[in-house]
């Protein structure tokens, strides 16, 4: 691998480090809110910052995915 593809690995690996921990980081928010948020905006708060996660999810794994067809690609 050229030090020019390295570089474009590093960048895509940190991107999905980076995507990864906002998506832990939005479930824990959720299981807070679930207990500490007033009273009328427990529930909803909840399903929106979980209905967030899932869809971040599903866009992480895409980006997974297609990174590590790139990355065998480079081999």
């Amino acid at each position: 691998m050229d030090l020019a593809t390295k570089e474009q690995f590093k960048w895509k690996f940190y991107r999905l480090v980076l995507m990864l921990n906002l998506i832990i980081l939005i479930v824990a928010i959720a299981i807070i809110a679930l207990f500490r948020a007033p009273e009328g905006y427990r529930i909803p708060a909840f399903l929106l910052l979980v209905i967030s996660a899932v869809v971040a999810t599903v866009y992480f794994r895409s980006q997974y995915q297609s990174t590590r067809k790139w990355l065998e690609n480079q081999e």
